[in-house]
C-alpha cells in the first residue's frame, strides 16, 4: 500500500473515533439543552440499546466518506463541508434504516437530530486542523523532501497540476530536467548539489533503458524513486507493486482492489441477503404456490448455468416462469417472433413460453428473489452486471464485453435500476457495466440498491 493510501486509512480510523465521540458527545448535550428549552430532563441514557447502531456507524461513516471524496478532497473548507453533509446525511439514512429494519426504537428525537450537525461540524474540525498541520510543517523548509523532477516541460507541468495539493505541501522541488537532455553519469552531481530526497521520473517517452540507469543510480545514493508508469500505455488498470518469486511485479488491475469498501461490500452481500430472505419469505410462500397450481408439471424452480466471475460457471437459481421444456425450445423462438435485443443477448417482451402466473412473477420481480441464495452463498452481489447464460457468453464478438465478468454477476446494475428491460442495445447494455466497474465505490452500491426500490414498486420497465 503506498503512502497516501495509509494516511487514507489512518484518517479513516481517526474519523471513525470521532463518530464514537460525537454519539457520547450529543447524549451528554440533550439534557443541558432540554433544559435551556425549558425541558424537563429525561432519566434514560440516548445511548441506551444503541450499542450496535454505534458499532455499525463507526465503520461505515469512514467509508461513506470515502466514496464521496472527503478524503482526496481538493479545494477549501466550504468544499469540505458541503461533501460532509453529503456523506453524514447517506450514512443517517442508513443508520435509520438498519434501526427500523432490527427493530431498535427511536426514543429521543433530539438525539437523532442532534448528532449529524455535530458530527459534521466535528469531522470538518479534524480536516481542518490537518490541513493547518501540514500548512505549519511545509512553512518550515528543513521539514520538506528535496525533490527533482525528470521528464518534459510539458510533462511536469501536468504532473504538477494534478498532484494534490496536500502532498505538494510537503515537496520542496528544486526544478526539473529532461531526462534526454543530460548526461546519466552526471546525474549523480546533480541529486549530490541538491541534497535530492526523492527523484520522481515523469518521462513517458523516454527510452526505458535510460530510466533504468537513473534509478539504479538513485537507488544506489539511497534516493527514494518514483516512475510514472506511462510506458505501459494502460487507460483503464491501475498499477500496483508487489514482490512475488523474488521479483518485483507491477500489478495492473481494472477492477477495484483490496479496501476496507471491499469488505463492507462483501459484509452488505451476505447480511443484506438473509434479511431479504427472511423479510420476503411471504412472497416465495405466494410464489411456490401460484406455480404449482398453474403450472404444476414441473419444479417450482428454474435452474440454470450461468457466467460467474471471470466467466466461471454457477447455477442461478429463479422462480420458473416458463413451461417445461423451454429452454430446448429457444432457437425456434427465435426464429419465429425474432430478438429484441442486438448482440448475442436474447430478450422477447410477450415471450409464448411464459406461462400466466409467470408474467406476474415477472412483472413484480419476485421471480429473482432465489437469486439472494446464490448471494448469501457468494456466487453473486447484490449489485453488479447481470449474469448472462453461458451459451450468450460464448457468443461475445469483443474482448471488452469480458471485461463485464471481472467483478461478481448482481441482482440489480444501472440498466436494471434505472431503465430495466427499456434497453435493446447490448452494446448500450455493456456500457453502463463497464461504467459501474470503472466508477465503483460502497456508496455507488447504496445508491444503485435505492433507485432499484422504485423501480421495482412502480414496475419501471419490467416485463
Amino acid at each position: 500500500m503506498n503512502r497516501n493510501g495509509i494516511s487514507t486509512q489512518i484518517l479513516q480510523l481517526v474519523d471513525g473515533g470521532l463518530v464514537f465521540a460525537s454519539f457520547w458527545l450529543t447524549a451528554s448535550l440533550r439534557d443541558p439543552i432540554r433544559n435551556v428549552l425549558g425541558m424537563s430532563s429525561i432519566d434514560s441514557s440516548p445511548l441506551e440499546g444503541l450499542s450496535v447502531i454505534i458499532g455499525i456507524a463507526v465503520f461505515v461513516v469512514p467509508l461513506i466518506l470515502e466514496s464521496s471524496g472527503f478524503y482526496i478532497l481538493r479545494g477549501g473548507i466550504i468544499r469540505a463541508l458541503k461533501v460532509a453533509c453529503v456523506g453524514v446525511s447517506i450514512s443517517s439514512a442508513i443508520l435509520v434504516v438498519l434501526m427500523v429494519a432490527i427493530k431498535i426504537p427511536i426514543e429521543s428525537r433530539f438525539f437523532f437530530l442532534g448528532l449529524p450537525p455535530i458530527l459534521i461540524l466535528v469531522l470538518i474540525f479534524r480536516k481542518w486542523l490537518v490541513h493547518c498541520y501540514l500548512t505549519n510543517r511545509a512553512a518550515h523548509e528543513a521539514r520538506k523532501s528535496s525533490v527533482q523532477l525528470f521528464g518534459t516541460e510539458e510533462e511536469t507541468k501536468s504532473f504538477l497540476e494534478n498532484l494534490n495539493p496536500e502532498e505538494q505541501l510537503n515537496w520542496d522541488i528544486k526544478n526539473s530536467l529532461d531526462l534526454d537532455e543530460i548526461e546519466i553519469n552526471n546525474l549523480v552531481d546533480i541529486l549530490k548539489e541538491g541534497s535530492i530526497a526523492r527523484a520522481v521520473f515523469v518521462s513517458s517517452k523516454t527510452e526505458f533503458s535510460r530510466v533504468s540507469r537513473a534509478v539504479e543510480l538513485c537507488e544506489s545514493m539511497g534516493v527514494e524513486t518514483m516512475v510514472a508508469a506511462d510506458f505501459l500505455r494502460t487507460k483503464l488498470s491501475i498499477p500496483e507493486i508487489n514482490q512475488i518469486g523474488g521479483r518485483t511485479m507491477i500489478t495492473l488491475r481494472s477492477t477495484p482492489s483490496v479496501s476496507y469498501a471491499l469488505v463492507a461490500k462483501k459484509l452488505l452481500d451476505r447480511i443484506g441477503s438473509a434479511i431479504l430472505i427472511l423479510a420476503s419469505l411471504p412472497f416465495w410462500i405466494v410464489a411456490m404456490v401460484g406455480i404449482k397450481i398453474t403450472s404444476p408439471k414441473a419444479s417450482v424452480f428454474f435452474k440454470q448455468k450461468r457466467a460467474g466471475l471471470y466467466g466461471r460457471p454457477f447455477t442461478m437459481w429463479k422462480f420458473r416462469t416458463m413451461r417445461p421444456n423451454s429452454e430446448a425450445l429457444r432457437d425456434q423462438i427465435i426464429a419465429e417472433h425474432g430478438n429484441q435485443m442486438d448482440g448475442p443477448v436474447f430478450k422477447l417482451d410477450n415471450d409464448p413460453r411464459v406461462f400466466a402466473f409467470g408474467k406476474i412473477l415477472r412483472k413484480t420481480s419476485i421471480d429473482e428473489l432465489p437469486q439472494l441464495i446464490n448471494v448469501f452463498m457468494g456466487e453473486m452481489s447484490l449489485v453488479g452486471p447481470r449474469p448472462l447464460p453461458l451459451v450468450e457468453v460464448e457468443d461475445f464478438q469483443k474482448s471488452e464485453h469480458r471485461r463485464r465478468l471481472s467483478v461478481k454477476p448482481g441482482i440489480t446494475c444501472y440498466w436494471q435500476a434505472g431503465g430495466r428491460n427499456t434497453i435493446t442495445s447490448f452494446e448500450e447494455w455493456v456500457d453502463l457495466d463497464l461504467k459501474y466497474i470503472d466508477n465503483w465505490s460502497f456508496l455507488l452500491d447504496i445508491k444503485i440498491l435505492l433507485m432499484t426500490i422504485p423501480a421495482v414498486l412502480f414496475k419501471k420497465g419490467a416485463k
